[in-house]
């Protein structure tokens, strides 16, 4: 199989949905928002992006399966399954910040082999498949070089349901914002994800997460030259639903000072 060939295919589809998503949002009425549950939004142009993606994926690669954040379709494939979120950041869409994104990975058996974000309002692609860099609107990006956290620009996202960790949550947030240059929080982990592999930021760390916020994220750090684990360091980000992101050299303190919270 031809990722590189399929990462194209996907880069053009990406684009092609982000412009619907951007021309929706110009015309965009909040009374069409519709809850999944507390603080969990959905809209008709999350719905019509997703159907959009599986149909053209459908012919990109008929034996795929899906896991689809709208449940358009959901069928594991016997070695490929697509990962997608149509729309990652609906709550800023909905309020009209711009910063959301589309999201798309490719899993081969277990292994997360190609990813693509395409963040809508800046135009930025980003992008990468197994055993290629990672490129941003075709350019080579990397990791920073940074070493300690006292060097770095951190970014998280605030959890917005299940509460129980939130003092664990806000108690790592208090140590880690006292020892680096600051902490953003932009409302998409898939642009997290994808600022972290180019070095806007240097690590990125969130929980409560499903895979299709994070998977093609994880695919361009990790061929940015990052390193991707869950709070523990572990490699089971999708199941503890846990994700730490960096540039591979602060993992350690990085880590550590989560641990320290979290157990």
């Amino acid at each position: 199989m031809q990722l590189e060939t399929i990462a194209n295919e996907v880069i053009a589809l990406s684009k092609q949905v982000g412009d619907f998503i951007r021309q929706e949002r110009k015309k965009f009425n909040q009374d069409s928002v519709e809850y999944k549950g507390l603080n969990d939004l959905v809209s008709y142009v999350d719905k019509a992006a997703e159907v959009q993606i599986v149909a053209a994926l459908e012919k990109i690669l008929p034996e795929a399966g899906f896991i689809t954040e709208e449940k358009t379709k959901n069928q594991i494939g016997e070695r490929y399954t697509w990962i997608i979120d149509p729309l990652d950041g609906t709550t800023n869409f909905i309020h009209g910040l711009p910063v959301f994104s589309v999201s798309i990975a490719l899993q081969e058996y277990d292994e997360l082999v190609l990813g693509v974000v395409y963040e809508i309002n800046q135009d930025e692609c980003f992008y990468a498949w197994k055993g290629s860099p990672a490129y941003l609107n075709g350019k080579e990006i990397r990791v920073t070089k940074a070493e300690k956290i006292a060097d770095t620009l951190l970014a998280t996202g605030f959890p917005y349901y299940d509460f129980e960790k939130q003092q664990a949550f806000i108690d790592l947030f208090a140590e880690l914002m006292r020892g680096c240059h600051g902490i953003r929080r932009l409302g998409s982990a898939a642009v997290d994800l994808a600022y972290t592999a180019c070095g806007r930021f240097d690590a990125y760390y969130e929980y409560n997460l499903n895979s299709y916020d994070m998977a093609a994220g994880i695919v361009i750090v990790r061929q940015a030259g990052g390193e991707v684990t869950n709070f523990s360091g572990g490699t089971d980000i999708f199941d503890t639903r846990e994700v730490v992101a960096t540039n591979g050299k602060i993992t350690a303190e990085l880590l550590a000072a989560i641990k320290k919270h979290f157990g």
